[in-house]
């Protein structure tokens, strides 16, 4: 039996070698693409101005839609027999479509991709001839509306009488005068739901209130506003107090002069003669 040979381990000394420097770049990765928030549904169109004529045909050819992305417009057309609306796009002949509505409204089912996305999309007469039906969009305007007229029901329950009486003035004039004060917070809670963005804006009008000082100061003869309109005097000597500036309502210039220097002392007179 042939021995085996002894071997000895021989442990080399590390050598340093020359590595040559691997150049490492920065590969920018592409922005992953949206996710397309088309949905493939159903979907309804009505006429604007709940017009409701038995049939309106919407033009289907020769309109054009200008193309942001490519910088130039592009020419529409509705063919039943292709997948885009967009001419450049067709391929073969065009099997032209017709677009109606029937009794204001037009359903185009979810198999019907091309008129939809014409529709909702790139038509020129959306949302002014016609509009895409929005169940959740219609909701969020109407909680918008909601909340408004309870918004203005509960400043109208809460205003005091003067606000209350400026701007009732506002809405239905010197009848004003003549109505007690249950009536004018009736008519005050009835202005104020049906007309809750008017009442809001009147309310937070700081000037509404100076309005309607010089109005009661004129109805009652202490002030007196020329034929012309063009000037306020005394009504007792008819001295002149200030001039209407051109193109504005003589009651809003009113309200601004009693801000003025001269307005204030003005405006202290006439208080204490309405108190009296």
């Amino acid at each position: 039996m042939a021995k085996k040979q002894k071997t000895e381990k021989v442990v080399e000394p590390l050598i340093e070698k020359d590595f040559e420097e691997v150049e490492t770049r920065v590969v920018e990765k592409p922005l992953p693409t949206p996710k397309d928030t088309w949905e493939i549904k159903d979907r309804v169109y009505y006429l604007s101005r709940r017009q409701r004529p038995l049939s309106r045909t919407l033009k289907a050819a020769n309109v054009y839609y200008f193309d942001e992305e490519k910088g130039y417009e592009r020419e529409l057309k509705y063919c039943e027999n292709q997948t885009t609306c967009f001419v450049d796009e067709m391929k073969g002949d065009h099997r032209l479509g017709h677009i109606v509505f029937r009794n204001g409204a037009l359903y185009v089912p979810r198999n019907k991709q091309t008129l939809q996305k014409l529709l909702s999309l790139y038509h020129p007469d959306r949302d002014s001839m016609y509009f895409e039906y929005k169940p959740i969009q219609e909701a969020e305007d109407q909680m918008e509306v909601l909340e408004m007229e309870a918004d203005a029901l509960l400043a109208a329950r809460n205003m005091d009488i003067d606000m209350a009486e400026a701007i009732m003035r506002v809405e239905t004039g010197s009848k004003v005068s003549e109505m007690s004060s249950k009536e004018l917070k009736r008519d005050l809670l009835i202005f104020a739901k049906k007309n809750p963005k008017l009442f809001i804006e009147l309310a937070d009008d700081e000037n509404v209130i100076l309005r309607n000082f010089g109005i009661k100061a004129t109805e009652m003869g202490i002030l007196r506003l020329s034929s012309d309109q063009r000037y306020f005097m005394w009504g007792s000597n008819e001295r002149k107090l200030m001039t209407v500036p051109y193109d504005e309502h003589p009651y809003s210039a009113l309200a601004a002069w009693f801000k003025t220097d001269e307005g204030m002392e003005i405006y202290s007179n006439i208080e204490k003669r309405l108190n009296n």
